[in-house]
């Protein structure tokens, strides 16, 4: 993990309020997404977000800066478009489009599984070391999911394959935006203007699937609900702007170990609220299976926290965007 500058005091209510933000909202929005693409095609709907959730955030930042904002290179702009294309579209979009046929309470586990595949990567081919107890945390995740997917395709086949295969890409494509935003990535020093930039790079290429999929072309308007259109507002100002200032502000006032902990409690929500408003069904194995998962990620995190202190946060400089946003 890599170090950075001495975490500024801060009050504990407010390091508690911006977490809680990133508990609930990032835990909520798979159901919001479920809701969505009910009637709002996936690819389409993710194309709307992030386009208006990049040019508001954008906007905030020339006002914010009154004006005065670096203006970003060519390479730069390389790497938000990568990083936003392996995000908004690898993650978000593909969790969307296998959302379509998948519980959200299912989709937040396997999401879930975003920090096994960073630690993956890291060490292949970033030779990042990998403690005794993250390969434990990578096999019991690994396990889990290898359960979890067995009894819902294989043996009752409650859930669709192809669905399943989307939701496991999608943690594979973020992680991958992640860490080479972490270790390769020139973004611009701004990390909210290279946000900006990331959601409307990640906005063309969904707006691009949206019309090579065919989505756009059978797209009506009229006929996408009500519902799916506050879920999607929620998921553009709530989940986007306001969950991302929460992290972006928490990360820097808080110990590392502690703000990550939203990995392992959003799945739990995103399960309970999943179970509470749209009656999903999750059997026992499933359950169990997304233990493991969240045991082996708890793992994943405990390994890395102990090679970093935790009175250093990530650098300004290396904030890899919305890379934790869902």
């Amino acid at each position: 993990m890599p170090t950075g500058p001495t975490i500024k005091p801060a009050s504990a209510v407010l390091v508690w309020t911006a977490i809680l933000i990133l508990y609930v909202v990032w835990g909520s929005t798979y159901l919001a997404i479920r809701v969505a693409v009910e009637t709002f095609p996936p690819f389409v709907m993710g194309a709307v977000r992030f386009s208006i959730a990049g040019f508001v955030m954008l906007v905030a930042v020339i006002v914010a800066r009154r004006g005065v904002v670096a203006r970003p290179g060519l390479r730069e702009l390389r790497d938000c478009a990568i990083v936003g294309t392996c995000l908004m579209f690898g993650g978000m979009g593909l969790v969307s489009w296998g959302e379509q046929t998948i519980p959200s309470g299912i989709a937040g586990v396997v999401i879930a599984t975003m920090p096994v595949w960073v630690a993956i990567y890291g060490r292949l081919f970033f030779r990042e070391r990998l403690p005794r107890l993250a390969v434990v945390g990578i096999v019991v995740g690994m396990i889990g999911v290898i359960v979890l997917v067995g009894q819902g395709v294989a043996v009752d086949r409650s859930l669709d394959p192809v669905g399943m295969v989307a939701l496991i890409l999608s943690p594979m494509a973020w992680a991958a935006g992640a860490t080479f935003s972490a270790h390769r990535a020139h973004l611009p020093s701004d990390p909210f203007l290279a946000t900006s930039l990331e959601m409307l790079s990640g906005s063309a290429v969904l707006a691009g699937a949206a019309i090579a999929s065919g989505e756009l072309a059978a797209f009506r308007p009229e006929t996408v609900s009500g519902d799916a259109i506050l879920a999607t507002g929620y998921l553009t100002m709530v989940g986007s702007l306001v969950a991302f200032t929460a992290f972006v502000w928490v990360i820097r006032h808080a110990p590392l170990p502690l703000v990550t902990t939203y990995a392992f409690v959003n799945p739990v929500i995103a399960v309970f609220l999943g179970g509470l408003l749209l009656h999903e069904v999750v059997g026992p194995v499933q359950l169990g299976a997304g233990g493991v998962i969240v045991a082996g990620v708890a793992l994943i995190i405990l390994a890395r926290s102990r090679m970093t202190p935790t009175s250093e946060a990530v650098p300004e400089e290396r904030q890899p965007g919305v890379a934790a946003a869902a």
